[in-house]
C-alpha cells in the first residue's frame, strides 16, 4: 500500500477544497498523511480518510530552513510518495529533503528538481474551481462535481457543546470575519441587526466565531443584541480554536458568513448557511452545498445600477463606497434562512 504525505495549503477554505482529492486517494488504497500548519491541521482531522495529522512547527511566511530540514531527517524513509498542495518553493522542500521518491504538485515557484511531476500553472484568468485545481493532483479527472464533506465525531462535538452552554441544532451562528480584507466582510452594523431580527423571531441563541482579529466587531454585535434580548448572544469570538469552532459550526441550525473560510466549512457539514460576497466572486469560490445560499449583488438583475466593479478581488473597496456589500440587507438574508 502506498504511502503517501500530503503537504497542505495554509489557508482553511483551501484545506477543506483538498478534501475530495484525499478521498480520492484513500479510494484508490494511499495511506494518507498530512502535514499541515496548526491553524489548518483541525480540518484534516475532520476528514476520515486521513491516517494521521503532523502538525508542522512553522510560522506564517519565512524559510526557516534549519526546522525544515530537521523534520524532513524525522520523515526520511517513511513514505513513498508526496502531493504538495501549496505552489510555494518553500512546501517543496520537506518531500525533497526527506528523500520521498515521488513528488507531486504544480510547477508553482519554478521548482525544477523539487518535484518529480509538475503540472503546469493554470492562467490566472482560466484558473478551474478549486476542488478541481487541487483534484488534477491525483492524475485523475472527474472532480466537477465533487463536493468536500467533513466528519466529527457526534460526542466529540457534543463534549465542546456542553462546555458552552449549547445544544445541537438550537442556535444560529454568525461568523463577520474575512482575514483577506474590508471589501470581503459584510459591515458590523448588518450583522448586528441580523442577530437581533434571529433573537426576536426565533429566541435562540446566536454564537459568534471569528479569531482574535474579529473580537472588536463581535463585540459590539453581541452589545447590540443583548441591550434588547439578554442571555441570546454568545461571543466566543478568539476563545475557541479551529477544533471547537468546527464542532461548533458542525451542530449548527444555520450558519451566516462571508466568503471566508469557514463559510467552505459550514458547507462541508451540509449546514444550512448563507454566504454573502463582496469583492470576490461565487463563480469561482461558491459554498459547495445544496443547503447553501448566495448573495451576490452582481448577479442580481433588480439590484440598480449595476455593479460594473465587481467582482474587483481587492482587499479594501478602491472606489471606497463597497456597495457590493452595504446593499446587502438584513431582512434579505434573514429571509433566506427561514
Amino acid at each position: 500500500m502506498t504511502r503517501t504525505l500530503i503537504i497542505a495549503p495554509q489557508w482553511i477554505g483551501d484545506a477543506v477544497m483538498t478534501e475530495p482529492l484525499l478521498r480520492r486517494l484513500q479510494a484508490r488504497g494511499e495511506r494518507l498523511t498530512v502535514g499541515a500548519l496548526p491553524w489548518v491541521a483541525p480540518v484534516y482531522r475532520a476528514m476520515p480518510q486521513v491516517e494521521r495529522v503532523i502538525e508542522f512547527p512553522f510560522a506564517h511566511g519565512g524559510l526557516q530552513w534549519s526546522a525544515r530540514r530537521a523534520l524532513a531527517r524525522e520523515l526520511r524513509g517513511r513514505f513513498d510518495r508526496a502531493v504538495v498542495c501549496p505552489n510555494s518553493l518553500k512546501s517543496a522542500l520537506i518531500p525533497w529533503w526527506a528523500g520521498i521518491s515521488e513528488r507531486v504538485g504544480y510547477q508553482g515557484e519554478s521548482r525544477w528538481g523539487l518535484l518529480t511531476k509538475r503540472l503546469s500553472n493554470p492562467s490566472k484568468t482560466e484558473r478551474p474551481p478549486m476542488v478541481a485545481f487541487y483534484g488534477a493532483l491525483s492524475g485523475e479527472d472527474g472532480f466537477a462535481a465533487e463536493q468536500p464533506q467533513l466528519m466529527i465525531a457526534p460526542a466529540e462535538a457534543d463534549a465542546v457543546l456542553a462546555a458552552l452552554n449549547l445544544t445541537r441544532s438550537t442556535y444560529s451562528v454568525l461568523v463577520p470575519g474575512a482575514e483577506y480584507g474590508s471589501a470581503k466582510r459584510w459591515p458590523t452594523a448588518h450583522f448586528a441587526e441580523l442577530a437581533r431580527q434571529l433573537a426576536q423571531t426565533r429566541g435562540q441563541p446566536i454564537v459568534l466565531l471569528g479569531s482574535a482579529k474579529d473580537v472588536p466587531v463581535c463585540a459590539d454585535i453581541a452589545q447590540a443584541v443583548q441591550a434588547r434580548y439578554s442571555g441570546l448572544c454568545l461571543d466566543v469570538s478568539g476563545r475557541t480554536g479551529l477544533a471547537e469552532a468546527l464542532a461548533v459550526v458542525s451542530a449548527a441550525r444555520a450558519v451566516v458568513s462571508n466568503d471566508s473560510g469557514m463559510m467552505h466549512v459550514a458547507a462541508a457539514f451540509g449546514v444550512p448557511q448563507v454566504a454573502i460576497f463582496g469583492s470576490s466572486s461565487p463563480r469561482h469560490t461558491p459554498p459547495l452545498s445544496a443547503q447553501a445560499r448566495v448573495v451576490w449583488l452582481k448577479d442580481d438583475p433588480t439590484y440598480q445600477p449595476a455593479l460594473d466593479c465587481a467582482p474587483c478581488f481587492e482587499r479594501v473597496c478602491p472606489l471606497g463606497h463597497t456597495r457590493c456589500l452595504q446593499d446587502v440587507t438584513p431582512q434579505r438574508v434573514l429571509g433566506l434562512l427561514t
